[in-house]
């Protein structure tokens, strides 16, 4: 079966993850990719396996998820001839990705208005930190900033006696990559039916609020903050997470009704529990939160995670081990669900490849290519522009490409 975006042609003129991995998934579904990238530096994404605070490997393993199927053309787009030929790749292509700085964009005549005075059809995707608009338009901020601290995220999801954490490393790049993925979708089916194209745009800030949204849109009713923190602050039987003999953790989150609750006690042998009048309705419980936690914890300490989760699983109790990633990713799930997929054999080092999380049935995804060493295809797109073989090597002495 065709791929539903073979054929289509997209310019990724970003770097890391959130802009790149909207222009991945799309390759994933046919299209063309060419990613630009300057010459003998390229994308600083191509380090990131390499540095301290990720776990060592020989292989390259975040550039090779996240620049898969796609092409690298190097070019030097603070050179006038550099500017020249990615204007000739916007002339036939569909859809240009961009996460480039606004002020650099305005300097070298990238904006949306210049990119659709050379082809008004395309779709013009643009990613940002915080927004198109405002005073903070300009600046910059890695995921962990924008996403991350300045959404209130990492402020929320902690306990109360703790610090913030840090966030992983492309934890609110590869959601936003979904959104503004979905925004190009969306903008490619309007000019479908009208034949105009658009600009899109997302933004790191504006996808950590909407991951917020439950708690943020509390703020808009008049939503007590402080009384909310105080409850968070409390302990309570289904919010606590529970440390077994083991030192493994588990969640009693699912454990809902007054019959499963009353089950859970009796695989604990907590029956005690059940004619205790400061836990009889759920909403004693509450009120008592503390001191039910106080004999579930004490209790659950008793055994290993696994011993639990198999008595628990017996009886038909609903209760939840927190998982290692080491877990996850041998979890049959993963598998079964193909959240994960082989990898090719020249991908060295690398048996698995993380899938987006895009589902279409019936619409095949492209055949894994590795990710492109830099400039790899520059002569070969070159040479479909027209250019020369001399020609090409002149650009390449003269540092353009």
């Amino acid at each position: 079966m065709q791929s539903v975006f073979q054929g289509l042609k997209v310019l990724d003129v970003g770097s890391w993850i959130a802009g790149p991995v909207a222009a991945t998934i799309m390759a994933d579904y046919g299209a063309e990719v060419i990613k630009i990238e300057m010459p003998g530096v390229g994308d600083q994404y191509r380090l990131l396996s390499a540095t301290p605070g990720v776990p060592d490997a020989d292989a390259n393993y975040c550039w090779q998820m996240d620049a898969r199927n796609k092409r690298s053309l190097t070019l030097n787009l603070k050179r006038a001839e550099g500017i020249a030929i990615l204007r000739q790749l916007v002339e036939a292509s569909d859809v240009y990705i961009t996460n480039q700085p606004l002020p650099m964009r305005r300097a070298l005549g990238l904006n949306y208005e210049d990119i659709q005075a050379i082809n008004p059809a395309i779709i013009y995707a643009s990613l940002t930190a915080y927004g198109e608009k405002g005073p903070d338009r300009d600046g910059e901020g890695f995921d962990l900033v924008a996403y991350w601290a300045r959404s209130g995220l990492m402020d929320l999801v902690r306990d109360a006696s703790a610090k913030p954490a840090m966030a992983l490393p492309g934890m609110g790049d590869h959601p936003t990559a979904v959104s503004l993925y979905a925004s190009i979708v969306t903008a490619l089916l309007h000019r479908e039916r009208t034949g105009e194209g658009s600009m899109v745009h997302t933004s790191l800030l504006g996808n950590g609020l909407w991951s917020a949204a439950c708690i943020a849109q509390a703020g808009f009713a008049g939503g007590d903050y402080e009384r909310y923190r105080a409850f968070k602050a409390e302990a309570g039987f289904g919010r606590f997470l529970y440390e077994c003999q083991d030192g493994r953790f588990v969640q009693l989150t699912m454990i809902r009704t007054q019959e499963e609750f009353e089950q859970f006690l009796a695989v604990t042998q907590l029956t005690s529990v059940v004619t205790d009048p400061r836990f009889l309705t759920p909403e004693l419980r509450i009120a008592h939160g503390a001191e039910l936690v106080e004999l579930v914890a004490a209790r659950l300490k008793d055994e290993s995670a696994s011993v639990w989760m198999k008595k628990c699983e017996a009886a038909g109790v609903p209760m939840n081990r927190v998982q290692t990633i080491e877990e996850t990713l041998t979890d049959p799930q993963v598998r079964v669900n193909e959240m994960i997929r082989p990898a090719p054999d020249d991908m060295a080092g690398m048996a698995m490849l993380l899938n987006h999380p895009v589902n279409v049935e019936g619409l095949p995804r492209a055949e894994v290519q590795p990710a492109p060493d830099l400039g790899a295809d520059a002569a070969a797109i070159l040479s479909e522009l027209g250019y020369a073989a001399g020609q090409i090597e002149d650009l390449r002495a003269s540092g353009v490409v």
